[in-house]
């Protein structure tokens, strides 16, 4: 099954920034919207943001909101996921996905495909 690419973690201290990207080949993500999930170890994957197939329609986790900010070019096929003052509880691997349903439900949502590798966030001094 198609999978989408997952890149751009790494090891950032507290306050920090990430730019996350999402990326797939041979299908055209504008028809989808796309949810971005994380799991921490030992806990559960849970949802942190989604964009609607246009982009006028994002959601966020409250934990997130007014640090994350995801946006998608379409013309380059590829999600983003910018993350500011980053926090420890932030630590987990992060993946992307099709999803579903509309963003206002992506946290219930089943995605379309499998997941993929997801990309590692560590936030540590």
């Amino acid at each position: 099954q198609l999978q989408l690419v997952e890149s751009g973690g790494g090891l950032v201290q507290p306050g920090g920034s990430l730019r996350l990207s999402c990326a797939a080949s041979g299908i055209s993500l504008d028809r989808y919207g796309i949810g971005w999930f994380r799991q921490a170890p030992g806990k559960e994957r849970e949802g942190v943001s989604c964009i609607s197939s246009s982009g006028d329609s994002t959601n966020y986790a409250d934990s997130v909101k007014g640090r994350f900010t995801i946006s998608r070019d379409n013309a380059k096929n590829t999600v983003f996921l910018q993350m500011n003052s980053l926090k420890p509880e932030d630590t987990a691997i992060y993946y992307c996905a099709r999803v579903l349903y509309r963003c206002s439900a992506y946290t219930a949502s089943p995605i379309i495909g499998s997941w993929g590798q997801g990309t590692q966030v560590t936030v540590s001094s």
